[in-house]
């Protein structure tokens, strides 16, 4: 088994990210039709800069975003995982994804969100885990729902005009 392996699901595992995963990341992150909701496109230093912050966070909270791997070839495919995010002025966890876009739509959003919810409910305290976006991000935020969470409120914001935000509570899920 690869080192770092974090998690595994049915045809997947999540691991820590490092720099050689930069090709294959910039893949998902660069892809203007994936990122269309965020406030600019990446570009290779956003990359890099995405793949160390990721690394900080490993050696500082024990999570981040993992790289999602096909189980069958090792294949990166996009990224999943918790962080800490301002939501509304306050710092919550949230479970966020990005998945190259030939891999999209095959469920693999919502195998890697619903074991990082199960992980995060065992590993951590949180009472609640989140999920936000654009307003307009409905893949996002019907990824969110696949894995139990539910609209919570929806906010003005500089960044996506209208932020949404899912969440669920620990207790409303088996973790398995």
């Amino acid at each position: 088994m690869e080192q770092g392996i974090i998690l595994e699901t049915e045809r997947l595992y999540l691991r820590e990210m490092n720099n050689d995963d930069f090709e294959a990341l910039y893949k998902v992150l660069a892809d203007r039709d994936i990122m269309q909701h965020y406030p600019y496109t990446f570009d290779e230093k956003r990359v890099s800069d995405w793949i160390e912050r990721n690394m900080n966070r490993y050696r500082e909270n024990g999570f981040g975003l993992w790289a999602v791997c096909l189980k069958d070839t090792g294949e990166m495919i996009g990224d999943c995982g918790l962080t800490l995010q301002n939501i509304e002025g306050e710092m919550l966890p949230e479970i966020g994804y990005h998945i190259r876009a030939d891999y999209q739509r095959k469920g693999y959003a919502k195998e890697a969100a619903a074991a990082v919810r199960d992980w995060a409910f065992a590993n951590t305290d949180y009472p609640a885990l989140y999920s936000y976006c654009k307003y307009t991000n409905v893949g996002s935020y019907k990824t969110a729902e696949s894995i139990g969470m539910h609209f919570e409120k929806e906010y003005p914001d500089s960044e996506n005009k209208i932020t949404h935000v899912s969440v669920i509570f620990r207790g409303e899920t088996t973790v398995v």
